[in-house]
């Protein structure tokens, strides 16, 4: 079947050899259950071994039973599948919440099955509809490039191996063969924005405005977006340093080219406070002009500091003040604690309580308010060690990421 034009599409996506264990999310909609049979014929054929899932958001009736025929179609591929259920609790935007949680269980299953890459059925058609919606929303280079073909997220590589491939052939590949899939009523509902932009696409369609060429942006503005974060990895290696977790950024930075200096600070903002998306432009402009007027300014998590005439940009103690965790495991996704004991220490922010326990944190010549922030050992009410502030009393504390992390992840972000 490797002669199928599909099937070695997906092939050539997803370099063979390269994955052991590939999960395939499958909805029952007809990209899903395409792609799943794809990866199936691909795994007859000697491809990796394969696992399937489906996330039942609880939000249709029809769901439950959509997931059941997945079971049923992924049984008779002899596909390995498991339901993942959600329930919204009716806070923030709903299709927001959905795309985290399914994020978020899938990365989770896939880890549990020891799959190190998850396959989503993601077509052309999405990739126009996803760049005409950033359009509209004004975004810039990172926004118009579109979906990634493959990205890291929660320790999993998502791959997109259908993203050149039209909605309809996949359809037509799969009447071909007499499969069914299931239709979501909410793609034909105009109250989403997605389903508007398919609408207007077919609109636009005559004045050239189409999928092929909203596809082909989405490819050249990618090829922009890796020219300039080469280019902002390049400035930060050269005027960057990590400090305690600070990203410090020496004078030079306020010389740089503002797109440079808007890419390094929204990046380092996310490699600090761990947030999904980067700042909003006009919030990330006004932070890094006031910052660098010698205002501080506060950031997605973040605190933004003058500094010998550059910036620091390390992590609002508010944003840590309640996250506690045990000695040795992750604190605040970035931080790991060792040292003599005793054994009910716990991890917590230092605070401007704790530092002022910490006579010698002026020697360590950083700043009191990123200090705060930084991880303590504690027993009870009473300080047993702050690492980063001067007052180690035999522990360390690692960052799980280091600098080259930061300045490769620069790219990648």
């Amino acid at each position: 079947m490797t002669d199928d034009p599909l099937l070695r599409t997906i092939i050539a996506a997803l370099t063979p050899g390269r994955i052991e264990r590939l999960g395939v999310a499958v909805s029952g909609g007809g990209d899903s259950v395409a792609l799943l049979h794809l990866l199936a014929a691909w795994r007859a054929a000697g491809g990796p071994d394969l696992a399937a899932v489906t996330v039942d958001h609880g939000l249709r009736p029809e769901a439950a039973a959509e997931a059941e025929a997945v079971a049923v179609v992924c049984a008779g591929l002899g596909v390995p599948h498991t339901v993942l259920r959600w329930q919204w609790d009716r806070r923030g935007n709903l299709q927001d919440a959905a795309r985290r949680a399914r994020q978020r269980l899938i990365a989770e299953w896939a880890a549990g099955q020891g799959a190190g890459a998850v396959a989503l059925g993601h077509t052309a058609d999405d990739q126009a509809e996803t760049v005409l919606l950033r359009l509209a929303r004004g975004s810039g280079v990172d926004g118009l490039s579109g979906m990634a073909a493959e990205r890291r997220a929660e320790g999993v590589l998502w791959l997109r191996p259908l993203l050149e491939v039209r909605r309809g052939a996949l359809r037509d590949w799969l009447r071909t063969r007499g499969v069914g899939w299931a239709e979501d009523p909410s793609n034909d509902d105009p109250r989403f924005d997605r389903v508007k932009a398919r609408q207007a696409l077919a609109a636009l369609a005559p004045l050239g405005l189409d999928v092929a060429g909203l596809a082909d942006t989405a490819a050249r503005m990618r090829m922009a977006r890796e020219a300039l974060a080469q280019t902002a990895q390049a400035a930060a290696r050269g005027l960057g340093r990590i400090d305690a977790g600070d990203v410090v950024l020496a004078s030079g930075f306020a010389g740089l080219p503002e797109e440079t200096r808007l890419r390094i600070a929204a990046h380092a903002l996310r490699w600090i406070g761990g947030g999904d998306y980067r700042p909003r432009l006009a919030a990330l402009q006004g932070a890094l002009a006031a910052a660098q007027g010698g205002k501080p300014a506060t950031l997605a998590g973040c605190l933004l500091l003058p500094e010998a005439g550059g910036l620091r940009i390390a992590r609002e103690p508010q944003a840590v003040a309640a996250t506690t965790g045990l000695v040795g495991d992750l604190w605040d996704g970035r931080w790991r604690l060792e040292g003599p004991g005793p054994a009910d220490c716990e991890v917590r922010a230092l605070g401007a309580a704790g530092l002022a326990l910490c006579p010698g944190w002026r020697e360590t010549g950083r700043p009191h308010a990123g200090l705060a922030a930084t991880p303590a050992v504690w027993r009870g009410a009473n300080l047993v060690a702050a690492p980063l502030a001067g007052h180690p009393a035999g522990w360390r504390a690692e960052l799980a990421c280091g600098e080259e992390d930061f300045l490769h992840s620069l790219i990648l972000d």
